[in-house]
């Protein structure tokens, strides 16, 4: 059965208790942006976005933007945090409720959720020029000698993170060397109140259909003119942590059928991650997403209408 995730139409309003705020996490792909705008239409709520590249103006398709408040916010040459992030998200979702509206707080980077629903404390940002200096440590040392440095260091955190992933192992030692570490239990990361009364929602989406929206959407890119939108992107200064958007690199240096399968290949991986995410998330209300939007956003919206 082919499930249609459109723009969300017309629909009855309904009344939550004052104060709520919604969640809805899942893996790419799974329509929860298309979901999200239909719960919106029957809440009278209004969209907040918890993802860390659609922070980025410029590249809407190829971070498939949605229409949320804090997307698209950020020019390429701004380094994305956590922090920065989690406040603008705080002061978004308390405007909402401010006016009486439901927050809809909607994305796949579990750490940005859970900061933009809660007060919790987050590794502060690299000193000035540390990054770079750790970066050239990398280079100069080799991947495994880096990482036993990293094991000198900071044994738990050597524990998680592969030689060779060049960009963990850099953050990992500059926040040895700032007195903290990469490494964050579930506990401490889900401990302490929520800002507000809250429902998470979790979409949960059979791998097989999940896998060939994957590849739909990949190739619906580039018939958009991802080409093109990468191409002016790259004209101008991109941060480190806009270099990190998943796709960029392969979309500028690949052929679009070669960067089609290197991009739904990652996407694949990045889902299964997110779905092991998911599951470390308490009181997390699952729904079955293998459906149309309106019968998840349905379900979603009476769970929030009756608590149940």
């Amino acid at each position: 059965m082919e499930l249609v995730f459109g723009p969300a139409v017309a629909r009855e309003l309904v009344s939550v208790k004052k104060g709520t705020v919604i969640a809805i996490f899942g893996p790419t792909a799974s329509g929860k942006s298309a979901v999200a705008e239909a719960v919106a239409a029957s809440l009278d709520g209004e969209l907040v976005s918890a993802d860390a590249m659609q922070v980025y103006r410029d590249l809407p398709i190829l971070t498939n933007q949605s229409p949320a408040r804090l997307a698209g916010i950020w020019p390429l040459d701004h380094e994305a945090s956590v922090g920065e992030h989690a406040r603008l998200a705080h002061q978004a979702i308390d405007e909402i409720l401010a006016f009486g509206h439901t927050p809809i707080v909607v994305g796949g980077t579990g750490l940005y959720l859970r900061a933009a629903l809660a007060e919790i404390e987050l590794p502060p940002a690299p000193a000035p020029g540390a990054r770079e200096r750790w970066q050239a440590t990398y280079d100069e040392l080799g991947p495994e000698r880096a990482h036993a440095l990293l094991a000198e260091r900071d044994p738990v955190a050597a524990t998680r993170v592969h030689a060779n992933d060049r960009r963990r192992v850099v953050r990992a030692l500059e926040l040895n060397e700032a007195g903290h570490s990469l490494v964050r239990t579930d506990s401490r990361l889900w401990a302490g109140p929520l800002r507000h009364p809250t429902l998470v929602f979790g979409l949960e989406i059979e791998r097989g259909f999940l896998n060939a929206r994957i590849e739909r959407r990949t190739r619906e890119m580039f018939e958009r003119g991802v080409s093109e939108e990468v191409r002016s992107a790259l004209e101008q200064p991109l941060s480190f942590t806009a270099r990190r958007v998943m796709g960029l690199r392969e979309v500028a240096e690949l052929s679009p059928e070669q960067a089609i399968e290197a991009i739904a290949l990652q996407t694949r991986r990045y889902a299964a991650y997110q779905r092991k995410w998911m599951r470390r998330v308490p009181a997390l209300i699952k729904v079955n997403a293998n459906r149309s939007t309106e019968e998840v956003a349905d379900e979603i919206v009476e769970v929030a209408r009756t608590g149940k």
